[in-house]
């Protein structure tokens, strides 16, 4: 049953991001070249109703759907890995023109040249699975 509860998330999640056309290559070319505030926008509003959903979990002590308590625990602060972190997200969403939520919204609207760009992902995903524990922190 959880699983399924997951699979109609992720299904809404995907038509959300098609219909706002956050998945769309030619809106993400537009937020880089500062031409449009639909994406800004979009993110934007995303942060304001995620800050105000984490709130609302902590102030409710939300369990997760198996029961667990919810652990929201500041994370360590280093500048240099969310740097470095953020500088590779940047130019891979560049150059690629989606993240990862679209990538998969993508992939379920038929784009077949995706699957490339989404194998590159989940290999960078295993590589960097190996090296995490040799990585500093």
């Amino acid at each position: 049953m959880k699983t399924l509860v997951y699979l109609l998330i992720g299904i809404i999640f995907g038509i959300v991001m098609y219909k706002s056309e956050a998945a769309s290559w030619f809106r993400i070319y537009e937020m880089f070249q500062f031409g449009s505030f639909h994406m800004y926008g979009i993110m934007g509003s995303a942060v304001v109703i995620g800050m105000i959903g984490v709130q609302w979990l902590k102030k409710k002590k939300v369990k997760a759907l198996d029961g667990t308590s919810l652990s929201l625990t500041p994370k360590d602060k280093g500048v240099k890995r969310y740097l470095f972190g953020g500088i590779i997200f940047g130019l891979g969403w560049g150059l690629v023109g989606a993240c990862p939520g679209p990538m998969y919204t993508l992939v379920g609207a038929g784009f077949v040249s995706i699957f490339l760009i989404l194998l590159g992902a989940i290999i960078g995903t295993f590589f960097y699975g190996l090296l995490k524990g040799k990585l500093p922190h």
